[in-house]
Formats: C-alpha cells, structure tokens, sequence
C-alpha cells in the first residue's frame, strides 16, 4: 500500500506547542514524519449458494467465509445481489527519529467491513473497527498486528477481501513481538474455541498465558520462503469445568516470482490451530463433559498472477481445509465442517496506477462429517482506488 509523507516543519510545530501551551513538543514535533494512505473500494456481489441463501445481516455476503456456505436449504434458493462499500479503509503513521539515531513508528489502521451497526434502508452509515494499532522501537513491536504466525505476504491479489479464506491462517491481536535478523517471536493474546455437546462454539478466554509464536524468513531475487510456529493452551472453564489442551503448529508460505508473475502458496498443519486457520472454520477442540480433543487440520492454498501487460493481470486461486474431526464423543448430532474448498479467477485493469477495475468468479463447498455438503457460485465486480 502507498502513503505519502509530510513532515511537520518546525513552526509549525512552535505555533501549535505555542497554542497549546506545550512548549516541550517543538523539540519532537519537528522531527516527525506523519503518513497516511488507504483504498476506497466499491464491491458489487452477486452470490448463488446451493442450499439456501443466508440472511442479509451475514458476514458472508460481504465476503467469503467458508463456515457460513449453508449445507442444508433452510430459506430461499435464489441468487441475491449486494453493493457496498465497506471494505474501504484509512491508515495514519507516524515515524520520530530520536537523538541516538533510532526511530519510533506508529501505525492506527481503521475499516468498515466487519463492523456492526448501520442497515441498507437510508443512510447505510457503519462503524469504524481497529484494524491495527502498534508502535515499534528498535526491533519491538507493541500493539494490535498481522499475528507473527501469519504470512500476509503470500496473500493472493483478489476481490474478494480475504482470498483463499479456508487455506490461509488470518489473525490480527494484541502482541508483543521481537524481530532481530531474519528470525522474529512474539507473545499474543490466547482465546479458544470449543465445541460442546449443547452449543456448536463456545468462546472462553480463561487461558493462563499468551499465545507464543516464532518465524523465520529468508528473502531472496526468486522471492521468499516463510517459516512459522505456533504453540498456544486451549481452556474451557465454565461452571464445574476446568480443562486445558496444548496446541501446536507449523506454517510454510512464500513468493516465487517469475519476471512480472509470481506463484504464491500457504501450507499449514497442526493440531487445535481453531481460530487461527480459515477465518475460525473449525473450532480448537470438542469437549466430552470431562476432557478436551484437540482439532486437527490441514489447509493451504497456491495462487498465479499473470500481468497480461501493463494494466492487465489475473490471479488464478485454489484454496483448501480439512478436518479430523473427534466423532466419538458427542453423539451423532455433532456434525462439524469435515472439509471446505475453493477456486477462483479474476481479470484486473488498472487505466491509471493505483486505480483498478475488476471481475472475479469464486467456486466454494463445505462438507460436514456426516457428508451433507453445499456449494456457492459468486461473481464480483470492485472498482479500488488507493491513496
């Protein structure tokens, strides 16, 4: 993403402590950079899903969430159409240099897309969420962040927000992280999700420590290889219950390039990675009424971009997850996603730098363990603006 910079000239910075009172931040101010940068982007939907359409206040009509796909016709089978321009976002930095020639950044990222609030009848008004809100000083970082776990990187170019939802891990949370060379480690905010006999996901936060994570990347000309970790405790302490599971994971992605083009991919296995793994399609762990289960799953995706010329290029998407689903322990009404997949293709033209129209057509399924499946046929039209 671009962003443009302005620094804040010393009167101003004077008039502005003078104003306030402040005289202390002339001496900072001056040696401020500020930036700031974003998208306004309007997407338009037309989405057909095989068993039943989902209701206009699902997430999973403004994007691709693989747990939403229905599986049983439960309402109206008719495709139906939804514009909106939510994904749309704004970004503000900062970057101060400090007397012994170091720098002190921050970063507060804002968007519309998840955000609860608003409806369609007059004003289509949404709230701000926090995307991410950090600051780093000399390796450090401190704040809300992509997690050390995840690969942003090897994100493909889609329309849709997220992709290869089922097939990528996607988190952003609180952390405190580490980067020295080409290794970082991080320390971050633990939630679970269980599956219990009475409720298809129970959400606690009782774990007594964070989320450890650790990373290695190595970059070179052909592109670069990422390797990453994950190690986390799994709870469910509710009532009389007082139960803890490890979780443990590993995760390959990278970028190999080939001229203009490139070939992106993601590779994930673990067991309990719940949350972390395809927007939450599966949840951590079952609960039998006195143990947990951890969840095991394997994801992944591999995307192609091909430039046509200068201003178009396509990206060709084949995402997957799956599930080993502890089936033993709750009966034959536990039916939990057993796989999920997806395939797409899109054509983007930019007339302009940083402005780009697009068409993509997306295929999805998801099966449950008991074999009922589901499928959704979208097409998507955006028109994104950066700045």
């Amino acid at each position: 993403m671009t962003t443009k910079s302005v620094a804040i000239k010393t009167l101003t910075a004077l008039a502005v402590s003078s104003a306030l009172s402040l005289p202390a931040l002339a001496g900072t101010i001056e040696d401020t950079k500020v930036s700031y940068g974003g998208y306004v982007k309007l997407d338009a939907i037309w989405s057909d899903f095989s068993d039943g359409t989902l209701g206009a206040q699902n997430i999973g009509r403004d994007f691709y969430v693989p747990g939403t796909t229905p599986v049983s016709a439960s309402s109206s089978e008719d495709a139906v159409f939804d514009m909106h321009a939510r994904q749309s976002r704004f970004n503000f930095g900062t970057a101060t240099k400090l007397e012994d020639g170091s720098t002190i950044k921050t970063k507060i990222e804002l968007d519309f897309i998840a955000s609860t609030g608003g409806n369609e009848r007059v004003s289509n008004s949404y709230s701000p969420r926090i995307r991410q809100a950090f600051v780093t000083y000399k390796g450090w970082l401190f704040g809300q962040a992509w997690s050390n776990f995840q690969n942003v990187g090897a994100l493909p170019e889609t329309l849709d927000f997220v992709g290869p939802a089922e097939g990528t891990v996607f988190v952003r949370q609180a952390m405190a992280k580490y980067t020295t060379g080409n290794f970082s480690f991080s320390v971050e905010n633990p939630e679970s999700t269980v599956t219990t006999a009475d409720s298809g996901r129970v959400v606690t936060d009782d774990a007594s420590m964070p989320d450890f994570t650790a990373r290695y990347t190595h970059k070179a000309d052909w592109g670069n290889f990422v390797l990453t970790a994950l190690a986390r405790q799994l709870t469910y302490k509710i009532g009389a219950a007082d139960e803890s599971e490890t979780s443990f994971g590993v995760s390959a992605s990278g970028r190999v390039n080939f001229g203009k083009n490139n070939l992106k991919f993601m590779l994930t296995q673990g067991a309990g990675l719940g949350r972390y793994v395809g927007l939450n399609v599966a949840n951590g762990a079952v609960y039998d009424g006195s143990n947990l289960h951890t969840i095991d799953s394997t994801s992944g995706f591999v995307a192609y971009q091909h430039h046509w010329n200068d201003k178009f290029r396509s990206t060709f998407l084949y995402s997957f997850f799956e599930a080993d689903n502890v089936t033993d322990v709750l009966g034959e009404g536990y039916n939990p996603t057993k796989s999920s997949m997806s395939y797409s293709a899109n054509l983007l033209y930019s007339p302009v730098k940083k402005l780009t129209f697009g068409a993509e057509y997306k295929v999805g399924t998801r099966e449950t363990e008991s074999g009922v499946d589901g499928d959704l046929n979208r097409i998507q039209m955006s028109v994104k603006y950066v700045f």
